[in-house]
């Protein structure tokens, strides 16, 4: 019988392979190098194919990074400050997320695009979803994410999700014309003024 271990240095050597070379380069010989040479039958014991592996290996990752965005959302919080000061304070930690986990959140959209073909991965990220936009809406509102209404998590924890996104998409392609966290408050602060009927 294979060793058991074995399972843990595939998805090891696949969480390692998915940051260096990405999910479509990634080979069974890769994977297996990066596990420190296990062999490649392991694969079809442990997961069925290299596909499954690198979709597991992808969750993993999705959940990491999730607990890291909940844990830098959660810290950017502090009683009595200024709602405004507390807001760029956050958009200052998830930015510099973007550069210290850059790989983390590119392996984010690679499960994305791999959704489309697994729907095991998709109903996995459909769920983060969901969780994560009442998350986002808990901790904007100060308030437990079980208080959390279903019609504020799909307003202001999807809009907060649908922006994340969007700035996180625009760091990690050109870090250098990027949007700070000033430039983010501002540019709601706009939209806001945009949206908002002149008294």
């Amino acid at each position: 019988m294979p060793d058991m271990g074995n399972r843990e240095d595939l998805l090891a050597g696949a969480r390692r392979c998915l940051e260096e070379k990405g999910w479509t380069r990634t080979t069974i010989r890769d994977i297996t190098a990066a596990a420190g040479g296990v062999s490649m039958a392991a694969i079809g014991y442990h997961f069925g194919s290299r596909e499954a592996l690198l979709n597991a290996a992808l969750i993993e990752a999705i959940d990491e990074w999730g607990t890291e965005t909940g844990r830098t959302l959660a810290e950017y919080a502090e009683p009595g400050a200024d709602p405004a000061e507390q807001f760029e304070a956050m958009w200052e930690r998830l930015i510099e997320s973007f550069t210290t986990h850059r790989r983390l959140w590119i392996a984010s959209f690679e499960a994305l695009l791999q959704a489309e073909h697994y729907p095991e991965l998709r109903e996995h990220l459909a769920r983060g979803q969901t969780e994560g936009r009442r998350g986002l809406a808990a901790i904007l509102q100060g308030i437990p994410e079980d208080a959390v209404q279903d019609a504020t998590a799909r307003t202001l924890g999807a809009v907060q999700m649908a922006l994340m996104s969007g700035v996180m998409t625009q760091w990690l392609i050109d870090p250098d014309r990027a949007p700070s966290a000033a430039e983010v408050v501002a540019g709601l602060r706009s939209i806001m003024a945009t949206v908002t009927p002149e008294p």
